[in-house]
């Protein structure tokens, strides 16, 4: 929709961690010179919980939690699982953990955390234990040696638009911001 109604201007998409969706909404400081487009985005596609105090944020929707294990996991027998399916499973969770969960029976891994999901992923694929995240980052780091399945009474994970409150939302923002919420290119707010 962007290219259709802007098509002179370009749309960067850049991957934020969890750590990092706070920081990158901060308005650019004269000091970034140079720097502003790679600390900084005009919005942000994120994950709630956010601190709100400065953002505009409109929730978009939940995102279902999956667990990532090991291609050959005999967890790959079912098509969903449940907490009690992981009772005895070595439960990773990434420093950078999109996802706040305890799951009760599970075991700590007895090594140090890794450091994001793609790194959590790896780790399963290797055959150790099983990682719980959102199922759009289980896509995004898809790998042949890992399954996933849904976990039906894990946590939601819900997903906003957030930009910055300070001042007027400068037109391009708005433009993306109603396509986001389904505006036509003939609507008006």
């Amino acid at each position: 929709m962007w290219k259709e109604r802007h098509p002179d201007i370009a749309l960067e998409l850049v991957a934020l961690g969890m750590a990092d969706q706070r920081s990158a909404l901060r308005a650019p400081q004269a000091s970034d010179a140079g720097h502003a487009a790679r600390d900084s985005v005009d919005a942000a596609l994120v994950r709630l919980p956010i601190e709100r105090s400065g953002l505009h944020v409109i929730p978009l929707y939940d995102e279902v939690a999956v667990v990532v294990c090991a291609a050959d996991s005999h967890l790959t027998a079912a098509d969903e699982l449940t907490f009690d399916d992981l009772v005895g499973e070595i439960v990773i969770v990434p420093r950078d953990a999109p996802l706040a969960v305890e799951v009760p029976g599970t075991l700590a891994p007895r090594f140090d955390p890794p450091a994001g999901v793609g790194e959590a992923i790896a780790t399963v694929a290797a055959g150790v234990g099983v990682v719980i995240v959102p199922m759009s980052l289980a896509r995004l780091h898809h790998r042949k040696d890992v399954a996933h399945r849904p976990l039906v009474d894990g946590p939601l994970s819900p997903v906003a638009l957030a930009w910055r409150d300070d001042g007027e939302t400068p037109p391009l923002v708005d433009a993306f911001i109603g396509i986001v919420r389904g505006r036509t290119a003939n609507s008006s707010r």
